[in-house]
Order: C-alpha cells, then sequence, then structure tokens
C-alpha cells in the first residue's frame, strides 16, 4: 500500500451530484462555491460556454483561503445543446416544462466543462466532456408531474440521469458520469496531464 500523501482536490462547485460522483469514486473533494455570474458569457457555441464557464469557477476559487496548499482546483460547468442551443437551468416552472415538451421523443448533446489547475504549479488542464442524450417520448401530465417535484428547475437542460429524471432518458452516446456533471474518465486524464497519478487523490 502506496503512503504517498492523498494530493487534495477542491471542487468549485455547489453541485451535489458532481461531489456524489467524486466521493464514489474514492475521492474527498473539498467545496468552495464560486459564486461566478453565469449569465456573463453570452454568443458561444455551447461546447465552449460549458468550458468558459468551468474555467472562470475554477479561478474565481483558486486564490480563497479554503484551498490547502498543494491542492487541485476542479470547475466544472454543464449545458445542453439542443438545436445548436446551449440550455442551462431553466428560470422556472413554465420554461422546464417548455424545455420538456421540446426534449421529448428527441436527442440533445450535453456538454461538462472541466478545468483543473494545480496550485503548487500554477499549470492548468482543461477540456470538455460530450454525451448524446436520447429523451423518451413522455406525456405532458408526466412533464407537470417532473417539474412539480422541483428537480428539473436546479440542474444544466432541466433533467437529471440520477434522480427524478432518470426514468425519462432512454439512452446516452457515451460517459454517464458527464451526464451527472463531472467526467471521472476525463478528469483522470487531466490529473495525469498535471503531472499526478489518479490513485493519488484517493482518499
Amino acid at each position: 500500500m502506496s503512503t504517498r500523501p492523498v494530493v487534495p482536490l477542491v471542487l468549485a462547485s455547489a453541485s451535489p451530484a458532481r461531489r456524489t460522483t467524486l466521493q464514489a469514486a474514492g475521492l474527498d473533494p473539498i467545496v468552495v462555491v464560486s459564486g461566478v455570474d453565469e449569465s456573463q458569457l453570452v454568443d458561444l457555441p455551447p461546447a465552449e460556454l460549458a468550458l468558459q464557464l468551468a474555467e472562470l469557477k475554477c479561478a474565481a476559487v483558486v486564490g480563497r483561503d479554503e484551498v490547502p496548499a498543494g491542492a487541485l482546483v476542479l470547475g466544472c460547468d454543464s449545458v445542453l445543446e439542443l438545436d445548436g442551443e446551449a440550455l442551462g437551468k431553466p428560470h422556472d416552472p413554465d420554461e422546464a416544462r417548455r424545455r420538456w415538451q421540446a426534449m421529448r421523443g428527441r436527442s440533445g448533446v450535453l456538454h461538462s466543462g472541466h478545468c483543473l489547475r494545480d496550485t503548487t504549479s500554477g499549470r492548468v488542464a482543461a477540456a470538455t466532456g460530450s454525451t448524446t442524450v436520447h429523451f423518451a417520448d413522455v406525456g405532458d401530465d408526466e412533464i407537470d408531474a417532473y417539474v412539480a417535484t422541483g428537480e428539473p428547475l436546479h440542474v444544466a437542460g432541466a433533467f437529471t440521469i440520477d434522480g427524478f429524471g432518470g426514468a425519462f432518458i432512454a439512452g446516452i452516446e457515451g460517459d454517464h458520469h458527464n451526464v451527472v456533471g463531472v467526467s471521472l474518465p476525463l478528469l483522470r486524464e487531466l490529473v495525469l496531464e498535471l503531472g499526478h497519478g489518479w490513485p493519488d487523490l484517493w482518499r
């Protein structure tokens, strides 16, 4: 068993799903919410928008007092691309309902931007993961019931794959974790790019 010290990971995101995903993979992320105003970036292609938001969140947290020495800081952001448009969190139940009426029976692409910064070296590695999501042809009554749970109001694209919304996802092409909000295989590649080993992050 290695006695190498664990490399601290700071998650610059308030997303419980991202935190849970990382914990299930053996990591123990320190959550420091970035507080970034996501509306400041406009007119960008969806995949680029996700990446730039992730970079902003990472940069906003790096200098915080809560970040331990030697930590890797991870910023993430997700958007759903449908008909070339980037869809983040819906603003209200009516918008969530309209989204689902547009998405049902169709496919979109969930883009999750990842930006990882090594606080020791200052080096940054960043990339976007993209996963195609096939939505079930759900009825209006199911949409109304789903919106009433409140879940779709707080997530990019107005759906989850790991909650109430999971039954309304007919299938995906790509990494499941990316749809949750953090791609573990992609994150591992970024960790390696910065000169660390993935097991170095295990608690």
